[in-house]
């Protein structure tokens, strides 16, 4: 039955490098502009959307970017084709109801991640390292399904979280080194390592 006066919402998907993470992809923009991560069940208060897809047994992780949500099922756990259909209706239907897929406010009183964003407040390096980050590994890393995120820089070291599809993957390691570290140590020569920090 098509309810009328909501949009009709479609859900594809998108394998990503981590075998344990699959990327849903909505015609419908979620958060526009931003991402946020929910590494498990106790840190979705701020996303009714999270909270529900952590009802399925087999949802270890849950991120939310512009127009998709990627989902980390527990090891061990049901083969994605077999739980794909069901997350798909339940997004398409959650989505076409017209439900909260994140609370501001509450994002708002969560701990204050740091920002990939540049700020007035920023040296010279980490402003760069943030322009970098935007323009050329986001778009890349979104392409997977994840997202990478700013956390500090001190004494040649850039101190990056990753998240969604990349939290975990067994490639996200040679793509931390072999890729992002190339590139900033050639485009920034203040950088010297790059590095994973754990949530």
């Amino acid at each position: 039955m098509i309810k009328t006066g909501n949009p009709v919402i479609s859900i594809y998907t998108e394998m990503t490098p981590n075998p344990e993470t699959m990327k849903f992809v909505a015609n419908k923009l979620l958060y526009p502009g931003k991402s946020i991560d929910f590494p498990d069940e106790n840190s979705a208060a701020p996303s009714p959307l999270a909270q529900e897809l952590f009802t399925f047994p087999f949802i270890k992780s849950v991120f939310i970017a512009s127009n998709f949500i990627t989902l980390t099922k527990t090891n061990g756990t049901d083969d994605w084709q077999d739980v794909i259909p069901t997350i798909k209706q339940f997004l398409k239907e959650y989505l076409e109801d017209g439900k909260a897929v994140v609370n501001e406010e509450a994002v708002a009183t969560m701990k204050q991640e740091s920002s990939n964003e540049v700020s007035a407040d920023d040296d010279d390096v980490v402003k760069r390292i943030k322009e970098l980050l935007e323009n050329y590994v986001k778009p890349a890393v979104e392409m997977d399904g994840g997202a990478i995120q700013f956390k500090s820089y001190e004494d040649g070291r850039v101190n990056l979280m990753l998240q969604g599809s990349c939290s975990g993957c067994p490639s996200s390691m040679i793509t931390l080194k072999a890729g992002i570290e190339g590139m900033m140590k050639r485009m920034i020569p203040e950088v010297k390592e790059v590095v994973a920090e754990a949530e």
